[in-house]
């Protein structure tokens, strides 16, 4: 299960190094807490997710969806809303992404202020196209928020996988790093933005991204 420690400012949210940190419900449960014991920290913060190992995450529990079919709403519900907290939360948030990040998994980075990706190894690639999975609205409008408008064409329509250069070529991360320094980057980065984790910045964020938050919050229908 992913566990949190604190670094000064930042938290750093340790993603799962034996798992691919797909969205099971007892996982969820657990990054739900971490955020919120994040926000409700005082004074200035910022959290790193940061995974190690092969995977950042892979998405939704496929395996689990299967057998709770009956349950595809509410769970799809939690992932929007697990979006939605990320992108509008006043924390700065910096996805440290070691390894490979999956269909929900890199909606959920998108959802990260920051992004930094390792350099050599991992990919970031939506595969909806190729698994015949469509983009819930909520999810679409996530990406097009988060991507240029040619970006979301390629990695929606194409399922294209991105290593890091090439995600950082295309706008999808803001940098790269090698693997050894990849943690220490999206701390440092994110130390001296800490002091902006303020309700205004929520504020800020409601109205920057109102239409995309809306279609994350609007129930879902399976399409």
């Amino acid at each position: 299960m992913p566990s949190l420690t604190r670094d000064g400012e930042v938290w750093i949210l340790h993603l799962d190094a034996d798992d691919e940190n797909r969205f099971h419900p007892f996982w969820l449960d657990s990054i739900e807490a971490a955020l919120d014991k994040v926000e409700s920290a005082d004074g200035p913060r910022a959290m790193v997710t940061a995974g190690s190992g092969k995977y950042w995450s892979n998405g939704l529990h496929l395996d689990w969806l299967v057998g709770h079919t009956e349950r595809m709403d509410t769970y799809l519900d939690r992932v929007h809303h697990l979006f939605a907290r990320t992108l509008a939360s006043p924390v700065i948030t910096v996805a440290a992404i070691n390894g490979h990040a999956f269909a929900a998994g890199a909606m959920w980075a998108l959802a990260h202020d920051v992004r930094l990706m390792r350099r050599d190894r991992g990919y970031l690639c939506l595969p909806e196209v190729d698994i015949d999975l469509p983009f819930t609205p909520g999810m679409s409008a996530l990406i097009r928020s988060r991507l240029t408008p040619a970006a979301a064409h390629q990695a929606m329509t194409t399922g294209h996988r991105y290593g890091g250069e090439a995600a950082f070529a295309a706008g999808i991360v803001d940098g790269v790093a090698d693997a050894d320094g990849l943690l220490a980057a999206a701390m440092e980065l994110a130390r001296p933005l800490a002091a902006k984790a303020k309700p205004t910045r929520a504020q800020i964020k409601e109205t920057l991204y109102a239409e995309t938050l809306a279609a994350l919050r609007a129930p879902s229908a399976v399409v």
